[in-house]
């Protein structure tokens, strides 16, 4: 009996042997298969790498071009209604005129109307103020053509005065620290 388990126990072990062998075999030839496609020359990995940088600029390319149309309709908007703020508090303004004509034409109190006019001019000066605007004070500084537009030179009335500003013509104003309009004024000479 010993002899027939061993006989057995080798047709198992056999059988084992086979699957395993089979298994060994399959697997070289699965690794055939993959060895068998062939592997890309020098070239053809470079272009490949130049098409997928190129798919990458163009895709980099685009997005800037859709960012520089956004940018440039939202700036073309933003120029539109730039000026909605200021305007609508002028409008308040625009009422108080409206209303001072409607009420000279009734009135005959010469002082009132004066009154009137003395208050929207503080309104409207002051409501410029508020959105940063600044008059130059130009009367006695010394002339700087960054700030000031000479009209006339005229005699200086004493060596202090020559290069300096000695009447202002129309005031000049700033926006921030921006000279939006220059002072008109008339220099020492």
């Amino acid at each position: 009996m010993g002899n027939k388990e061993n006989t057995e126990e080798n047709v198992e072990n056999q059988e084992e042997i086979n699957s395993e062998v089979e298994a060994n075999e399959e697997i070289n030839a699965e690794k055939e298969e993959v060895e068998e496609v062939p592997e890309l020359s020098e070239l053809e990995q470079k272009e490949e790498e130049i098409s997928a940088a190129n798919e990458k600029f163009l895709r980099l390319y685009s997005e800037f071009d859709n960012f520089r149309r956004r940018t440039a309709k939202e700036k073309i908007e933003l120029t539109k209604t730039a000026g909605q703020d200021i305007i609508k508090d002028l409008l308040t303004i625009l009422d108080d005129f409206q209303r001072a004509i409607d009420n000279n034409d009734k009135s005959e109190d010469i002082e009132a109307v004066k009154e009137g006019f003395k208050l929207i001019q503080h309104k409207f000066s002051h409501t410029l103020e508020t959105k940063g605007l600044k008059s130059m004070d130009s009367l006695g500084e010394v002339f700087d053509v960054d700030k000031h537009e000479a009209l006339t030179q005229i005699p200086a009335p004493s060596k202090k005065k020559k290069g300096t500003v000695l009447d202002v013509i129309e005031p000049g104003y700033l926006l921030g620290d921006k000279v939006i309009r220059f002072a008109k004024v008339v220099v020492g000479n």
